[in-house]
C-alpha cells in the first residue's frame, strides 16, 4: 500500500467518523500528503484533443496534460493522471480519488458550490459546428437538434442558464428544439460526421477542439463567430478544502504566465482556422 493510499483512506475514514463536527480537512492537509507521497493525482479527459488524449502508445498528451505536468514539476512531485467522466469531475465530492482537475473547467456559480477555482490559466472560444454538407447558419440552429457534452458549459448555454464567473459578456443566439447531451465532444463529432441532420443538425464545443477535428479529417465546419468566451481554471475539491494547496497552485500559474510557459504551450497545441498557431492563453 502506498503512503498516499493510506493517508487518503485515513482522511476519508476520519471525515466519515467526524462528519458531525467537520466536513473538511485541516488547512494544508491535502498539500502535505501530495508532498509526502511525491505524487499529485490529476483528473482530466481521455478523449478531448488537443487538450487531453491518450496517444497510440497509451501516453497522455495535450495542452492540459502538459500544464498538469508543469504544475507537478514546480511542486517537485510526480504526476499521475486519471480520466473519470466529466460529470463526475464537475460534481465535486471526489473523496480523495484525485487531488486536482486540470481539464479546462469553466468556473460557474453552480460548480463553485462544490469546487474551488484557484487559478484561471487561459481563455478559449466556444463555437458551433455542422457537417460540411449542411447549409444551416447559426440562427437556423434555433429549434434544431444540437449535440454537446453532458454537464458542460456548452450544455448550460443551450439550456439558457450558463452562469460563468468572471467571463466576458455574451448573448444566447441559439435555442435548440432538442439538446443531445453525450459523454464528450468526440461522441458529438462522431454523430455530426454521419451527415447533416442524420442524428444531429450541429454541435457546440471548444473551438480548438473543433479545429483539431477538422485537421484530423472530420467532415465538419465552424459556423459564424464564437458563441462565447470561457475562462478556464484549475479546480480543487471543497470536500477537503485546502487553502494552502489553492494558494500554491495560484502562485504556480502566475509564475507560468509571467515566464510565458502557458503562452508557449498554447502556441504548441492550438491552431487557428487557417492552420497557423493560436495563443489562447491570457497572461497577466
Amino acid at each position: 500500500m502506498s503512503i498516499k493510499f493510506g493517508l487518503k483512506n485515513a482522511i476519508t475514514v476520519l471525515s466519515i467518523a467526524l462528519i458531525s463536527i467537520s466536513t473538511s480537512a485541516k488547512a494544508g492537509d491535502v498539500l502535505d500528503y501530495i508532498l509526502l507521497d511525491n505524487e499529485i493525482i490529476v483528473a482530466t479527459d481521455a478523449n478531448w484533443a488537443p487538450f487531453s488524449y491518450i496517444d497510440d502508445d497509451g501516453v497522455m498528451q495535450g495542452f492540459d496534460v502538459d500544464v498538469a505536468r508543469e504544475i507537478a514539476t514546480r511542486l517537485g512531485v510526480e504526476v499521475r493522471f486519471v480520466t473519470p467522466a466529466w460529470d463526475v469531475i464537475t460534481a465535486g465530492n471526489w473523496n480523495t480519488r484525485w487531488d486536482l482537475s486540470v481539464g479546462s473547467m469553466t468556473p460557474t456559480a453552480s460548480r463553485s458550490e462544490v469546487l474551488n477555482f484557484p487559478a484561471t490559466y487561459y481563455y478559449t472560444p466556444a463555437s458551433f459546428a455542422v457537417h460540411t454538407g449542411s447549409t444551416l447558419t447559426v440562427p437556423q440552429l434555433n429549434g434544431k437538434t444540437v449535440c454537446t457534452t453532458a454537464a458542460s458549459t456548452w450544455e448550460m448555454y443551450l439550456q439558457g442558464d450558463l452562469d460563468m464567473l468572471n467571463a466576458p459578456a455574451f448573448t444566447y443566439d441559439v435555442t435548440p428544439g432538442t439538446i443531445t447531451s453525450l459523454v464528450d465532444g468526440a461522441a458529438c463529432l462522431d454523430d455530426v460526421r454521419l451527415g447533416a441532420g442524420v442524428r444531429n443538425d450541429g454541435m457546440i464545443d471548444s473551438l480548438p477542439m473543433i479545429l483539431a477535428a477538422i485537421d484530423a479529417g472530420y467532415p465538419i465546419k465552424v459556423l459564424g463567430d464564437p458563441a462565447f468566451y470561457e475562462p478556464l481554471s484549475l479546480a480543487t475539491d471543497k470536500q477537503y478544502d485546502d487553502p494552502e494547496l489553492d494558494a500554491e497552485l495560484a502562485r504556480i500559474i502566475t509564475e507560468m504566465q509571467k515566464d510565458y510557459t502557458l503562452s508557449l504551450l498554447s502556441i504548441q497545441h492550438f491552431k487557428n482556422a487557417d492552420g497557423s498557431s493560436a495563443d489562447y492563453t491570457i497572461s497577466y
